[in-house]
């Protein structure tokens, strides 16, 4: 699976397993392997298992969200010799503030390295992570795209936030600790995320890519919400265009998004719900 998943990315297999190799294999992961939500939406069963999402967004030409994204990119940096482990979060991005707790719906990596643990997350739709973080508290880090931090509450009994730099001020994406998941809690999460009925991958669209100068993010509400693709420039202003049809819509998830969509026969009939 190793020399596919290289052949998809578009990068050598690296030969040593350092902080370097790991940025190289993130930033290029991200820009190819887009995050899509095309099997929730349409009715499919999204399996998790690492032969799987091998299958599908490596051989298939698709892309997935978090919990298939991360159990790839762990799949392939366990075969590489990392030290890799999955932690679950709480996703908080768009959530008010003082409102209930969210589900464990979640996963990202924590890898350890001789410069310390450091944590990589290549599936949270048009906000993913392009680079890799230190999991140091409350520095801000740089990355291919945005600047992000890893702030801790003192007060919080070791709970950790995620936030990206958004303009002027830091937007929280989702909180986690550092006790590793059990592979129940992805099951879990992901039947969730997949199955609920008032889950948003089913009722409605979200997909993402980060090319090298730009992010792509598209979203739609279906029952005739609409679609719209809006496109963040690095260094300047974010453009927004609404879609007016099923065909512009998979236009834009083929081109755009970089999404095989052959195999998915019945997509054009549920694209047209959004309309």
């Amino acid at each position: 699976m190793s020399d596919r998943y290289f052949a998809r990315i578009g990068l050598p297999a690296p030969a040593v397993p350092d902080l370097a190799a790991l940025r190289d294999v993130v930033a290029a992961h991200t820009r190819t392997i887009p995050f899509e939500n095309l099997d929730p939406l349409t009715g499919r069963d999204v399996d998790i298992s690492p032969a799987a999402v091998t299958a599908k967004l490596v051989d298939g030409g698709r892309g997935g969200y978090c919990f298939e994204q991360n159990t790839l990119l762990r799949s392939v940096l366990d075969g590489l010799g990392y030290r890799v482990t999955g932690l679950a979060a709480r996703v908080v991005w768009g959530v008010p503030p003082g409102a209930a707790p969210t589900a464990l719906s979640h996963m990202l990596l924590r890898v350890e390295l001789p410069e310390g643990p450091h944590l990589v997350d290549v599936g949270f739709g048009g906000q993913t992570l392009t680079g890799v973080l230190a999991l140091v508290p409350d520095v801000t880090q740089e990355t291919p795209h945005e600047p992000f931090r890893v702030h801790l509450d003192p007060a919080s009994d070791g709970v950790h936030e995620m936030q990206a730099r958004i303009g002027d001020g830091w937007r929280p994406m989702y909180r986690f600790d550092l006790r590793p998941a059990p592979e129940i809690d992805y099951e879990v999460g992901n039947w969730y995320v997949s199955r609920h009925p008032r889950s948003g991958f089913v009722t409605g669209l979200r997909a993402g890519r980060a090319a090298p100068d730009r992010r792509f993010a598209l979203g739609g509400m279906l029952g005739g919400g609409g679609a719209a693709l809006s496109v963040h420039h690095l260094g300047g202003p974010s453009e927004r265009r609404d879609l007016r049809s099923a065909a512009e819509l998979r236009k834009v998830l083929e081109r755009d998004l970089l999404i095989d969509t052959s195999g998915l026969p019945d997509l054009d009939e549920h694209l047209a719900r959004f309309f």
